[in-house]
Parts: C-alpha cells; structure tokens; sequence
C-alpha cells in the first residue's frame, strides 16, 4: 500500500510566510486601517443649557486634527427666525462658532451637527447630534397683552393718543425703535406702570377719514433683552365724525358791553353802521374757519371767534351804501375734525347804511330847489350888487353832529368859475339853523349886466366829503354853476 507523508513543518512554514507577506502587503502597499473613533465633545452639551453671555461661543472639542472646511459645513445653528449667521475660527482641534449679531436673550436656539467627520489622520465617523439651548436668560418673551385703539376701530381726528400695554417691563429704546405709526409726526412718549404701558401722542391733527397703520417690530425688547415673539401690527380710521360741517345761520350783530349781539334783523338788507356779520356753522370749527371769509366786492377787517361753531367778521369801516355785495364762505373751511364744508357758500346782502342827501337849498331872495338830484345845474341867483353878498341855506335829509357840523361848512366851497379874472369870494357867516339845516352867507360875488358872472358852489360827496356821523357821507359830489344877477 502506497502511503502518503505530509511534511507538517513545511506547511507551517509556508502558511507563516503568506500571513507575513499579507501584513506586508497592507502596510506598505496600502498603509494601516485604524478603527478608532474620533473624539467629539460639545459646548453647550445638554438640552436647555444657558451661554453666559450675549457673544458666548459655541465650542466643538475634536480628539484629532480634522478636515476644517468639511468640518465646518456640518455645523448648523437656528431658531425660529431662521438661521444664525457667525463667525468661525480654530484653536487647535477646537472648533468655535460666535454669533455676528450676538445671541438674543430668552430665545431658544438649536444646534445641529449632522453628516460625515472627516479627521487628517484618514479616520471617519457619521454624526447626528442635535441640542437645544439659550443665552443669557430662558425666561419667556414679553407679550403686547393690549392696545388701544384696537383694529379697524374709527377715532377722533384731534388730541389722538394711542396705548401699547405689554405682559412685562420694557426696554423704552428698543420699544420706541420698533414704533412705527404711519402718518403719525412728532410723537410723544410717556411710559407708565413701571414700563408696562406705553402712551403716544400725535404731534398733528390726522386727516380725516383716513386709514392709518401702525407697527411694532420684534426687535422691541424687555428690561431682560428678550424681544417680542413676533410683529404687531394694527390699523384704524379716523371716521368717527361722519358729519359734514355746514353754514346754517348769517345775521347782524352789533357789539356792546365788550360783546356781539345778534340785532334781530335780517343780513340780506339790514346789515346797519358799526355792525358785524356773524356766521353760524352747525358744529364746532376748526382755526381755519378764520380765515374763511371774503368779500365780492372786497371789504377789509378780520374775523374773531364767536363761540366754537361761530365767527364774526368785524369791518375796517362800513360797507358802501346802496352797493350790493356778496358774503363768501370758503368750501375748504374746515370743521373741528377736519371735514370740509366742500362748496363755496355764498349770500348777497345790500347795508342798511343811509346816505346822506341834500333835500333843498333855499337861495336869497326866496329862491328854493328840492329834488335836488334832478335839478338842473345852472342856476341864476340875486347878489346885493352894493355889497356882493350872497346867502343861502342847505337842508340835509339827516341829522348832523357836533363833528359834522364843525367840519361840514369848511368842505364846502363857493368859488369864481368865469371870467377867470374875477376875484375870489369870502365866507363871511355860518350858521346851523337845526341840525339839518345849515345857513352860509358869501361876499364878494359880482353882477352887472353886460358881462355874466358864474361861480361854482361845490359841496364834496364821497366818504372824504361832507359827513353828518360817523361813516355816513354823500354818495357823490354836487356842483351847481351859479349866473349872478343884480
């Protein structure tokens, strides 16, 4: 039988020298595989942990040199306004990420560290750590609990105030900061309740019938520095007054005793001397109604309130007699809130204001003219041809004062007209029959019967001319040419 040997010594050998070469083989040709994890350690490392301070960093501790800008990509941090933005550096195998805007106080932010760890040294390790933390304080955020007034409520156009009342203490700049009231100028902040109510002022009336928008930012912070957890925002109108203001009532009025009184009498003709022109509207008026009236013809004064839907127009002096003028409300009046009256509102009123007239002359040698208007205006009248003196007297249809019958007679002139060499005439005696009637006596007059004589006989009308009283005068002048005769 035919037996097999196995040489057991030599198999040992070469199994040995196979092993060899194989180790062989993977540390030279393909260099060492290490199983070794790599080393990560977190800062903040557990849930609802706190950073100290505002650029506290995160910090993540690596046992081995790592690949830096892969290393980097795998860290994320956010909260619920999206993604933190940061800077990075290394210190050794530190890693540390630091807020750009700092970290915001109360606000819960989430770091992730998700993907494939690369170290220099070749090793690998996947990752999913995720923790959750705050800085500087977890306390809860501040709430804007109220305001006033509330949305789409309608307000008042004058004195508006708006208030903001908030769950906690507030931080006055960040809260005045994130304010913005659309339409709203020179505001005015007054902070009451130890900072948990806020009160603003309009520096200005707002416009009427407007829709007016406010907001308040989440940048608005508390005493502890944590923001609002969202914006605010609201809006209101300013239609609270729907009534359109209106002139309802126009009258004369006449002052005493420091104040206007209504006469009773009608405006379209019994506007008298010395009065004013009151107009009513139908609900308080702003400033601006004093500057709302003018006149067609214009007359000169100023406009004073009367009471608080009421003005009164006070006249330089008198409207003319007998012209016909037209009271003009402006249509951009407005009334207290703002509202426009929209249209011009206009009345014609003629002033009661008499003219002064003169009813006759009575002339020397008992020549008399009436109607005066309609007498002809040239005239034959006897002079003493001794003497040259010519009288007559003038009857008013009014009564003169002491003023006037002071200055009446020095206005009226009687002077030579033709031939130009005449000489001038003297006044020699004045005399007030009545208070309406006037006696002027002349010398100096010439009458002969070759060559006629005329003189002028002027007495002024015009607010400049004869005037019985205060703001009555004749409408215009009269002239009468004067043939003296023997």
């Amino acid at each position: 039988m035919l037996r097999l040997r196995i040489n057991f010594s030599g198999v040992v050998s070469r199994i040995i020298l196979l092993i060899a070469l194989t180790f062989l083989c993977f540390t030279v040709s393909c260099g060492f595989i290490d199983l070794r994890p790599i080393g990560v350690k977190i800062e903040p490392g557990s849930n609802n942990s706190v950073l100290p301070e505002i650029f506290s960093p995160v910090i993540i501790r690596f046992d081995t040199a790592m690949i830096k800008n892969e290393t980097e990509g795998n860290l994320h941090i956010s909260s619920d306004s999206g993604i933190v933005r940061g800077d990075t550096y290394w210190n050794g195998n530190n890693f540390y990420f630091v807020p750009i805007p700092g970290w915001t106080a109360g606000t819960r932010y989430t770091l992730s560290l998700l993907g494939t760890l690369r170290s220099v040294d070749g090793r690998e390790t996947r990752v999913e750590h995720f923790v959750s933390f705050f800085a500087i304080n977890k306390n809860d955020p501040p709430l804007l609990e109220f305001h006033n007034p509330s949305d789409g409520v309608s307000v008042s156009t004058n004195n508006f105030v708006m208030e903001f009342h908030f769950s906690k203490s507030m931080d006055r700049h960040s809260v005045e900061s994130a304010l913005t009231l659309e339409g709203i100028r020179e505001t005015t902040f007054e902070w009451l309740v130890d900072d948990k109510i806020l009160k603003v002022s309009a520096g200005n009336v707002l416009s009427p019938w407007l829709f007016y928008r406010w907001s308040l930012r989440d940048s608005a912070k508390c005493n502890d520095g944590i923001p609002l957890p969202k914006t605010y925002s609201g809006n209101f109108i300013t239609d609270l007054d729907q009534t359109l203001p209106e002139v309802i009532d126009v009258y004369p009025v006449l002052y005493a005793d420091g104040s206007w009184f209504p006469t009773g009498a009608c405006f379209e003709t019994k506007l008298g001397q010395g009065q004013g022109a009151a107009v009513v509207f139908n609900k308080p008026m702003g400033e601006n109604a004093l500057r709302s009236l003018r006149f067609d013809p214009s007359l000169t004064g100023r406009t004073e309130l009367l009471s608080e839907n009421s003005i009164v127009y006070i006249f330089t002096r008198d409207p003319e007699p007998g012209t016909t003028y037209t009271l003009i409300v402006s249509g951009d009046t407005r009334d207290h809130e703002g509202l426009k009256i929209g249209a011009d509102f206009r009345i014609n009123f003629t002033p009661d204001i008499p003219l002064i007239n003169i009813t006759s002359i009575n002339f020397g040698g008992g020549f008399v003219i009436e109607n005066f208007s309609a007498t002809n205006n040239f005239l034959q009248v006897q002079v003493n041809s001794a003497t040259g003196e010519f009288y007559f007297t003038i009857n008013f249809s009014l009564l003169f004062n002491n003023d006037g019958k002071q200055n009446t007679p020095q206005k009226i002139k009687l002077a030579p007209f033709f031939p130009r060499t005449l000489a001038p005439v003297a006044l020699q005696d004045v005399n007030w029959l009545s208070s309406n009637r006037l006696y002027m006596r002349w010398e100096g007059l010439i009458a002969t019967d070759d060559i006629p004589h005329y003189y002028t006989l002027t007495i002024p009308g015009g607010r400049g001319g004869i005037n019985p009283d205060t703001g009555i005068f004749m409408k215009e002048d009269i002239v009468i040419y004067l043939e003296a005769i023997k």
